[in-house]
């Protein structure tokens, strides 16, 4: 297995992502990873030579400000660009990169590809159920696609379920339409026409409608939506997640001296909380629909938030998902030729 790395993507690269992969690469010497980018920044971050691990020097860099389409085009040397040429040619069986977002939503569209018969690829980050450990959900898409077609949502929640399916092993996981109320009448246009979709696909493992109040609890497997509703939903739990202990740690220590003692008792508790509140544990966001695997991390990844991901990453690959969603499609499509026929 071969992992492309863009190692100069994200706030704190390429140390944080070098250190990533270090971790990674001592913990399975059957995966190369391949680290692109600035050779001097990169190797200075390599304190031990790693068999496994290989750097291929490139002269440019996506920057957090670049315009994405312009930038994927012009520069050609840039790490997330050549990474994702890796992949595309077959040098490499999956990209990771905390890197610009469109940046890197562009590269895997126009370099890597959609696989066919799907519209838009969707992007989704694996979410932790409160209170049910080691149990987690999908929400799709987060960011990828701001305006959705019905077509395109009841897509993301084929694919979601195959990622449920095929490798957090759910075997029939549920699939919820996040909306404004859970009654099938709920909803703006687009969620009016996105219900009977879901409801008439007899693949799918369809629940109904779900509430944003809902989604940590457990209500689905897969939750999906729209690009734009998602991606302001991910960001109001991780800023009210952190507001939350921000607040907690504030009223302990304004009560004097008997707070600070039970901050020092509750240290590890806070820390348990933030952790489970944490979903970067589990790995990044998958641009899921594309030829191969690809995953975003967030652009204040630390190492340990790398090392999760590029774990992930070696999960996907492993599993058949690609595989079984390209025959899906390829026979979805060709039913669809000879039905019109």
């Amino acid at each position: 297995m071969k992992i492309a790395v863009d190692a100069m993507g994200g706030d704190n690269a390429p140390q944080a992502i070098v250190e990533g992969v270090i971790q990674a690469a001592k913990e399975n010497s059957q995966v190369q990873f391949q680290l692109y980018g600035d050779q001097e920044k990169v190797k200075a971050c390599l304190t031990e030579d790693i068999d496994n691990i290989v750097v291929i020097h490139t002269s440019e860099k996506i920057e957090s400000d670049d315009e994405p389409v312009k930038a994927i085009r012009q520069k050609k040397d840039a790490s997330m660009v050549v990474a994702a040429k890796a992949v595309k040619e077959g040098k490499a069986d999956a990209l990771f990169s905390a890197g610009n977002t469109g940046g890197l939503l562009t590269a895997g569209l126009l370099i890597i590809g959609r696989i066919k018969g799907i519209d838009r690829p969707g992007l989704m980050p694996i979410l932790p159920v409160i209170g049910q450990e080691n149990r987690q959900f999908i929400l799709m898409d987060v960011g990828a696609n701001a305006d959705c077609k019905p077509k395109n949502i009841h897509q993301f929640a084929i694919l979601g379920s195959y990622y449920a399916k095929y490798v957090l092993h759910i075997d029939q996981p549920t699939v919820g339409l996040l909306n404004n109320g859970t009654e099938a009448t709920k909803g703006n246009e687009l969620m009016k026409a996105v219900y009977p979709l879901l409801e008439e696909d007899t693949s799918l493992n369809f629940t109904g409608n779900v509430e944003a109040r809902d989604i940590l609890n457990g209500v689905s497997d897969v939750i999906v939506t729209d690009g734009f509703t998602g991606n302001a939903v991910l960001k109001t739990i991780e800023g009210t997640a952190g507001t939350l202990l921000k607040l907690l740690k504030t009223n302990i220590l304004a009560q004097g001296l008997s707070g600070k003692i039970g901050a020092l008792l509750l240290k590890n508790t806070f820390k348990g909380l933030r952790n489970t509140l944490d979903y970067s544990q589990f790995g990044g966001a998958v641009l899921f629909g594309l030829k191969a695997p690809l995953v975003k991390a967030h652009g204040s990844s630390d190492k340990t938030s790398v090392y999760h991901a590029l774990k992930q990453i070696e999960t996907i690959v492993s599993s058949s998902v690609i595989k079984d969603l390209v025959t899906y499609f390829e026979t979805t499509e060709q039913n669809s030729n000879e039905a019109s026929h």
